[in-house]
């Protein structure tokens, strides 16, 4: 070997020599090749150099005179060189010296030839010759182009480095004396400079081919243009900084007159604040003075309306009091229009500062005043109220018999729900009534008089007042469910309460009327807020009810938080709407944080009722961006709400369904891609897919269900932007073929109807090739989502866009007739270049395909049709490899967790148990084992069984094996005694083969099944296992008894882990480790390790750990362990029955120390071994 590469690299020299026209080097060469006895090398030279054609005779002969180099004593200098190292600097100077000469001889002979005019013809032949055969020989390659300095520098590096390390010094000497344009002992760092370079180029070359080589071509001059537009992007770059630079200094000014006109509206806003807070004292005081004029008016009327004996003697007293009233009234109405025209100038001051247009329009209406009803708006003290002497000196004189002014006052007068102007906004008027008119006066009021005719609205405020100091003290003495019947009382209290502070009091009470109030109460509550909403107005409702319920939402009970979540929602209405997407969004924001699930299901539905009253779009995001958050939650009751009730009230509100949809896409593939992958080897298809976390494969699912939730919105919004609603329709369905031919024109845009095709198919295959097998919940979201876009465009979408789609994801050729021509581009791009990319399209796109495209209902006729092109034909492809047909039937498996598609699968699969094809037989057994999960008892029994019974007789091995895997599977999954009876049966009859392979198939195959399957099954296994051990093993070969020794030990230590009856144990187990253990060659280390400790736990060692049980309860000695021990007197009874001489080697071979065995099951079964036995206390005596 070592012969053929040295010559193979000597001839690469030799060709170089004479393509780049070295003669001289050659000519040394051939001379140092014959010296070396190589003459097979140096055929081509001598060839050359004897070639009439390139060295004429007539030529040759006259430079014959000249002196040439001897062989026989270069030789003879060689062979001293070597025996003498001393003389090596005299073997240099010759050399050069004959270098020297050689030159001087080739410059006389291109002297000569050029002063012989009669040769022209020839001289100009033999000077042309090399190069005519170099250009022959780079003919081939002439698209290479000419060698570039830095290559030829490192191929002329290469052959001198290869000269010198093969021994040819002198023609390494004549190479450096003949290359006079580059320095040969200085060899730059590059990616050609490597030891021994020669030898790696060889390697290199043949290890490659002409079209790797014309690729790396082709990419050095890739790299070169790019090169070239690397520094066009730097020069570029360098612009954009320059942009960046003075669009920075744009910002900075931007920023600072930003700041500015911050500060400005700063200013203005605390101005506004001023001018609200002055309009609101000049409203409470409008509110006193109200109330004040409605007492006197009340008190006028009453005293107008009095009718008593003393009348007569009184008409000049009462003229004078309704003189004096009337004088106070006039005052007032003049004191009333200031107030209006300060009023109106505070109005128009906060509508030039901060646009509000509400605030004065509903509250601060114009006070009308007539004749007979007279409102007044003037804060008057209680010391002039009322002239006491004038009010109080007529009353004085009635009687009992005089009629009581309340028979004589209106009806409306009486009832203070009819009130329009004194109880709510009077606050005041609860100080004046709380003192009589008698103390006011500085009169006396007999008993009688001042029982007999109250004041019929003092004894209104009396009663709320009473009430209101009552329903504190009341509430906690009533029972929990009983409790909502005081709400009427609360709101009556709440609603006509004068004073503010009072009225926090009790709406406090009416939200914490109830502890923990479940939902039956909560409602109850929040009705009661909503009807005292309605009554009191927005500015009571956001001032008292709102902040109430607010405080409430850091409480500990998340029964106080759903209430705060459910005003957000219901209260709304009752606020300005300036106030609801502010401070309730940001309230609603806050409890979106709850770490109460109820809490955030609330805030989701309570959002969802919040977002119609908004009365701007400019909270949009933010509320999308907190759908998201809730579609993402962890508890699923919570996303169901945000999908159910969230995501439909944001598209209806925001009508931004393709931002959603652009959020979702990436949003999905985003959550894919951020895993990380399977396998770290760059290239591999491991390397593409990702190991999902729970919280990242829990986000793609509430995704694609977000997905399917989205479906009819963007079906609506397809139909309602369709371009072609003009066309007739005879089947009634807007996308048929008709519609679907003039949108392959290409001649109007249908943006949200090519959505669904271009861009989410494209995400959704892009998701597909990114899980792994395993994932088969998020690829049935997706098979879901795909039936349902099926369902919603009709057949001839699925026909003519959707199967086009899919088929070139895959590989498959496709008719794109129904396609834009736009966008051919980008569906042709979804087929898979690379194989990579092919076989992740067979993993994550051909279950989409059969299951979300084909599997459709109208479709299952095509769907069989290429399942069994799939099946039947790729398998008699013979390029196809394991690994592709191992993909398809993963595939296939998929398509199998719709059970609707069984009866076709199995169709197929019949024709492929009786093919003749070996690979297909293969395939359908591999294919029946994957599908057992997916199916019941009867299809088993019915369609697997005796399909695999087929299988299983067939006389090929690979089809029988493959038939035992799957009747593994069908064991692992079922334990109808009837399933496990056609098992024994048919793994009897793969054991009768007698073969090492079919054995160690059926052990394994069954071993899956131990944990899972009956105990007859196991006990099945553990007799054959001791059956094949006691059969002695004819094979010499030490690998073929390990891999069946192995194959036992694992089935053994798997039996061991289940619950075997003790008649199996004695019978089998044991006996089966003892003939194991017979051979010990063929046992791994840890095998007989664990094997050598079953048996101890299983026979003697079960005693010893029930001694140290006991006595670690009574209290006695551990040692008395060896009493019951390998060695104790009970052990030895006990284990009397076994064969003495393995167990004796085994008890031998042990460590002292027996492994205890902690099963309870195994300790209560030696119980009855221990009744009735007594113990010896000096052999335990002696033992210790």
């Amino acid at each position: 070997m070592m012969d053929v590469e040295r010559s193979s690299l000597c001839n690469c020299v030799v060709n170089f020599l004479l393509e780049e026209n070295y003669l001289l080097t050659a000519f040394e060469l051939l001379h140092e090749l014959l010296d070396d006895g190589r003459d097979a090398q140096a055929i081509r030279l001598k060839e050359f150099f004897s070639d009439p054609s390139h060295f004429p005779p007539d030529q040759i002969s006259r430079y014959s005179s000249l002196r040439v180099l001897d062989p026989q004593s270069l030789l003879e200098e060689k062979e001293a060189i070597e025996e003498k190292l001393a003389l090596s600097d005299y073997e240099l100077r010759l050399a050069q010296e004959d270098i020297v000469k050689l030159k001087t001889e080739l410059q006389r002979k291109e002297d000569l030839t050029q002063d012989k005019s009669s040769e022209p013809s020839v001289s100009n032949h033999v000077n042309h010759a090399p190069e005519i055969h170099r250009q022959k020989r780079d003919a081939p390659f002439s698209d290479l182009g000419p060698l570039k300095a830095n290559e030829r520098k490192d191929l002329n590096c290469t052959v001198k480095e290869y000269l010198l390390i093969a021994g040819y010094r002198l023609t390494a000497m004549t190479f450096y004396e003949e290359v006079t344009d580059q320095n040969l002992d200085v060899w730059e760092n590059s990616p050609a400079s490597v030891p021994d370079a020669l030898r790696h180029y060889y390697y290199q070359y043949l290890s490659s081919t002409s079209e790797a080589a014309e690729e790396k071509i082709s990419m050095i001059r890739e790299n070169d243009s790019l090169k070239e537009a690397n520094e066009s992007l730097n020069h570029e770059k360098l612009c954009l900084m320059k942009n960046k630079e003075l669009a920075e200094g744009q910002i900075n000014a931007l920023t600072k007159s930003l700041e500015a006109t911050q500060k400005d509206v700063k200013d203005k806003e605390n101005l506004t604040q001023d001018l609200k807070q002055a309009l609101e004292n000049q409203r409470k005081e409008l509110n006193d003075c109200r109330a004040e004029i409605t007492s006197l008016k009340m008190h006028i009327e009453g005293s107008s309306s009095l009718q008593n004996p003393v009348a007569a003697n009184l008409d000049s007293t009462q003229s004078e009091a309704i003189e004096s009233y009337k004088e106070e009234i006039k005052s007032l109405q003049m004191e009333i229009e200031r107030l209006k025209a300060e009023k109106t100038n505070i109005s128009d001051l906060v509508d030039s500062s901060c646009g509000d247009k509400e605030a004065i329009q509903t509250e601060e209406k114009v006070v009308e005043m007539d004749d007979n009803r007279t409102q007044i708006s003037h804060h008057i003290e209680p010391a002039e109220v009322v002239d006491s002497n004038t009010l109080v000196m007529p009353v004085q004189t009635f009687d009992n018999s005089t009629p009581k002014p309340e028979e004589n006052l209106p009806e409306s007068s009486m009832n203070p729900s009819n009130s329009t102007d004194g109880f709510p906004d009077g606050r005041n008027l609860s100080q004046q009534e709380e003192k009589p008119l008698s103390e006011d006066s500085g009169l006396h009021l007999n008993s009688e008089n001042l029982g007999s005719e109250p004041v019929p609205e003092n004894m209104g405020l009396a009663t709320i007042q009473i009430l209101a100091d009552a329903l504190p003290k009341i509430v906690p003495y009533v029972l929990i469910n009983h409790r909502e019947e005081l709400l009427p009382l609360i709101m009556c209290a709440i609603e006509r309460h004068p004073d503010s502070s009072t009225r926090d009091s009790l709406t406090h009470t009416l939200f914490n009327l109830i502890k923990r109030p479940d939902e039956q109460q909560r409602r109850i509550i929040m009705d009661a807020c909503v009807s005292l909403a309605k009554n009191v107005g927005e500015m009571r409702t956001e001032t008292e009810l709102l902040p109430q319920c607010w405080e409430q939402i850091n409480h500990t009970y998340e029964e106080r938080r759903l209430l705060v979540a459910q005003s957000c929602g219901e209260l709304a209405e009752f606020v300005r709407p300036e106030i609801r997407d502010s401070l309730i969004l940001s309230i609603v924001q806050q409890l979106i944080e709850d770490p109460a699930t109820v809490v955030r299901e609330a805030a989701a539905h309570n959002l969802a009722l919040l977002l119609p009253l908004f009365p701007l779009m400019d909270k949009y995001f933010k509320v999308e961006e907190l759908m998201f958050q809730l579609a993402c939650d962890p508890s699923g009751v919570v996303v169901e709400t945000a999908l159910k009730e969230l995501l439909p009230a944001i598209i209806n509100w925001g009508n931004k369904l393709d931002h959603i949809l652009r959020v979702l896409l990436s949003h999905i593939l985003g959550s894919a891609q951020r895993c990380p992958p399977l396998s770290g080897v760059e290239g591999s298809v491991e390397s593409h897919l990702r190991v999902l976390g729970e919280q990242e494969r829990w986000n793609l699912d509430v995704s694609l269900r977000m997905l399917a939730k989205l479906l009819p919105f963007i079906h609506q919004k397809a139909i309602e932007t369709c371009p072609f609603s003009s066309v007739s329709e005879s089947n009634g369905t807007l996308l048929s073929n008709s519609i679907l031919e003039l949108y392959a024109g290409g001649h109007v845009e249908w943006p949200a109807f090519e959505w669904v095709h271009v861009d989410c198919f494209s995400g959704l295959l892009q998701l597909a090739c990114l899980l792994p097998q395993k994932e088969d919940n998020l690829r049935n979201r997706i098979t879901k989502f795909l039936l349902a876009v099926s369902e919603c465009f009709g057949d001839s979408y699925l026909i003519r866009i959707m199967l086009p789609v899919f088929l070139i994801a895959i590989g498959d050729d496709a008719d794109l007739t129904f396609f834009p021509p736009n966008i051919h581009s980008r569906i042709k791009g979804l087929r898979p270049r690379t194989a990579v990319a092919e076989r992740l399209a067979i993993l994550g796109v051909l279950p989409l395909l059969l299951a979300g495209v084909l599997g459709s209902p109208g479709k299952r006729q095509q769907l069989a049709d290429y399942l069994r092109k799939l099946l039947l034909e790729g398998a008699t492809k013979e390029s196809r490899s394991t690994t592709h047909n191992m993909d398809i039937v993963n595939a296939v498996r998929f398509l199998c967790t719709f059970e609707e598609h069984h009866g076709m699968i199995f169709n197929i699969l019949w024709e492929m148990v009786v093919s003749s094809n070996i690979e297909m037989k293969i395939s359908a057994a591999n294919i029946l084992k994957v599908i057992v999960p997916y199916i019941d008892a009867k299809v088993a029994s019915t369609h697997v069984l005796p399909a695999l019974i087929t299988l299983g007789s067939d006389q090929n091995l690979n089809v029988k094996y493959a038939s035992i895997d799957a009747f593994g599977a069908v064991a692992q999954h079922f334990k109808n005694d009837m399933i496990v009876d056609k098992i024994r049966v048919q793994m009897d009859a793969f054991l009768e083969d007698g073969s090492l392979e079919a054995t160690i198939a059926v052990v394994r195959s069954l071993v899956v099944a131990v944990p899972h399957t009956t105990e007859r099954l196991g006990d099945y296994l553990l007799s054959k296992i001791f059956q094949l051990t006691n059969t002695p093993v004819s094979s010499t070969d030490v690998m073929r008894r390990r891999q069946r020794a192995n194959a036992f030990c694992e089935a053994i230590r798997a039996l061991d882990a289940t619950d075997l009856s003790a008649n199996s144990i004695r019978d089998f187990l044991l006996p089966t480790i003892q003939n194991l253990l017979k051979d010990p060659d063929a046992l791994d280390p840890a095998h007989k390790e664990a094997l050598e400790i079953i048996l101890k736990e299983r026979s003697g060692g079960t005693f010893e750990a029930l001694s140290k049980v006991v006595g670690a309860h009574l209290g006695i000695a551990s040692s008395v362990t060896s009493f019951f021990g390998e060695s104790g007197l009970l052990g030895k009874k006990e284990i009397t029955e076994l064969p003495t001489e393995p167990v004796e080697a085994l008890q031998s071979a042990a460590s002292p120390a027996a492994a205890e065995d902690t099963r309870f099951m195994r300790i209560m079964r030696v119980t009855d071994m221990l009744r009735g036995k007594g113990k010896n206390p000096e052999e335990t005596h002696q033992n210790q």
